[in-house]
């Protein structure tokens, strides 16, 4: 049911977008949904970047952390997720240890979040490569340069490993990205083995519409994976999905 959503709390709020309700009966399956909604989200371009994505895991010492990250894809089927770090980062690490993780993407302005929980692998190797070279040349300079989540001594340490990681590569030092450069420039930079893609196999997906006077429209899919060893082998699906609508 699509209708205009009242202000809340007090605070004077104008819906730009009609608030639309999860469908009954809700659908067999949730990553088309949230595939839809990240596209409209992308579409509608009213956030820097509509795609950010929270990742939560947890270290080897049952430490939680989290930070936001891009998503670069929802795949409906086999139902992943997939976003690009360095695997020498914290989150890498955390994930070599519990390769399992939650994430979160919310667009208030569109009165929607989604949650998933998944198992984690690495993304083939020639994905990872052809997404890099996608990236601009500034960015696969960083990504060579930084050691990310390590000390650093200062800004000019990191701002040297930046200018000598140029040099190393005969290009110029990265400056703003929108400015001009010659074409080809940077296409010789290879991918850096410590960067590449993740792919989050979703285990359990919720999806959330706001409603007024708090009553949100929320629901919960679930289904069990199995996986093995293998870094880069993609878990098998041990059941279809489930579903039940939740309480706000």
């Amino acid at each position: 049911m699509a209708r205009t959503q009242a202000p809340q709390d007090g605070n004077i709020r104008v819906m730009p977008v009609p608030v639309q309700f999860l469908p009954d009966p809700l659908p067999t399956e949730p990553l088309s949904i949230a595939a839809s909604w990240l596209e409209t989200a992308r579409s509608r371009r009213d956030q820097p970047n509509p795609n950010a994505m929270v990742v939560a895991s947890v270290g080897a010492d049952g430490q939680p952390s989290a930070r936001v990250v891009l998503c670069k894809e929802i795949v409906v089927d086999p139902g992943y997720i997939c976003f690009f770090t360095n695997y020498d980062s914290r989150k890498g690490h955390e994930i070599d240890a519990h390769p399992r993780v939650a994430l979160v993407m919310h667009w208030d302005h569109l009165y929607r979040q989604v949650r998933i929980e998944g198992r984690v692998v690495r993304a083939p190797v020639a994905e990872s490569d052809a997404y890099f070279k996608t990236r601009p040349w500034q960015r696969r300079v960083g990504a060579w340069a930084s050691e990310q989540s390590k000390p650093v001594g200062s800004r000019a340490d990191l701002e040297a490993a930046v200018v000598a990681t140029a040099q190393r590569f005969n290009v110029p030092v990265p400056g703003p990205e929108d400015a001009p450069a010659p074409a080809g420039l940077g296409d010789h930079i290879p991918r850096p083995p410590h960067w590449g893609g993740y792919h989050v196999y979703a285990e359990a997906v919720e999806l959330w519409v706001e409603g007024e006077s708090r009553i949100h429209d929320r629901a919960r899919w679930t289904r069990k994976l199995l996986s093995g060893a293998d870094p880069y082998q993609p878990p098998t699906s041990g059941s279809g999905w489930s579903v039940t609508r939740l309480q706000p």
